[in-house]
């Protein structure tokens, strides 16, 4: 008998259904930036960035996964926000906890209570990582769909890695570490609801990521390769670099619409994921 849990059995290879969870209750008071003209500090993920709140560039990038279920938002109670930025791509839920951990338990909770089943699988998500793409979210499920883990989009370090320590006049080097097998763990996140239920419940405040979670119950998540630019923005010099980026994509979404052979501009206005998101109605 395989002392792995049941959705973890290598020969049960259960399809399953695939659902987005995107935690989006956390403060980011380590990337606060003022808004222009706001009454007040937004959270990071609220914040404006190439024209739109960064939470909503990140769900672009899921709304355009065909094969997802459905995409969960995982918010604070009393978070009012996406009562203005409703869209069929996905649903707010106010689940949010004190700990990344309690929030995305209680998303799961949240899916499971809306028909979510154990052997379904779930993609968690920081809202933070406005840079990720569909495409590397299909490739995160082709590569994990079949796996009897699961696993997560990674970024293999390609920097001389050091470890620190307190000295004369300030921090001075240790160390320096072997980086040939060191990797930056990013999200998606992809592991089969159940298993990472009851990851989450044993292991509690204590998970840093999901990944972190399951590697307690003694397994072993699949590293995908992801990008450099699958970055979470967490300090204020970030968000500079991530608006560089997203304003790159879509100077270049504009010139494959209106360019071709000619250049000629289309003459009906182009229906996108923003263009979409409508206050809710009550």
């Amino acid at each position: 008998m395989s002392d792995l849990p049941p959705a973890f059995n290598p020969v049960r290879h259960v399809p399953g259904r695939f659902w987005a969870l995107v935690p989006c209750a956390g403060t980011g008071t380590r990337a606060v930036r003022v808004q222009p003209g706001a009454a007040a500090v937004l959270p990071k993920q609220y914040q404006v960035v190439a024209g739109h709140p960064m939470v909503l560039h990140t769900l672009a990038a899921f709304a355009g996964v065909a094969r997802l279920a459905g995409t969960l938002v995982a918010v604070a109670p009393g978070d009012a926000f996406f009562d203005g930025h409703a869209h069929p791509a996905f649903f707010a839920v106010p689940c949010g906890g004190a700990t990344r951990a309690d929030t995305v338990l209680g998303g799961i909770k949240a899916l499971q209570a809306r028909g979510a089943s154990d052997d379904d699988w779930v993609l968690v998500h920081d809202a933070a990582r406005c840079l990720v793409t569909t495409a590397q979210i299909d490739a995160l499920i082709d590569a994990c769909q079949h796996d009897s883990v699961g696993g997560l989009l990674a970024h293999k370090l390609a920097d001389t890695l050091k470890t620190a320590t307190d000295g004369p006049g300030g921090v001075r080097v240790a160390s320096t570490v072997d980086r040939s097998d060191k990797w930056l763990a990013q999200t998606p996140q992809m592991f089969r609801i159940g298993a990472l239920r009851r990851a989450l419940e044993h292991v509690g405040a204590a998970a840093t990521d999901e990944a972190s979670a399951m590697e307690a119950m003694g397994l072993r998540p699949r590293l995908v390769p992801g990008g450099a630019q699958n970055f979470k923005v967490t300090y204020p010099d970030d968000f500079a670099l991530a608006e560089a980026v997203l304003a790159q994509r879509m100077h270049g979404a504009t010139l494959e619409r209106f360019g071709g052979a000619r250049g000629a501009a289309a003459s009906e206005p182009v229906q996108t994921f923003f263009s979409s998101t409508t206050p809710r109605q009550r």
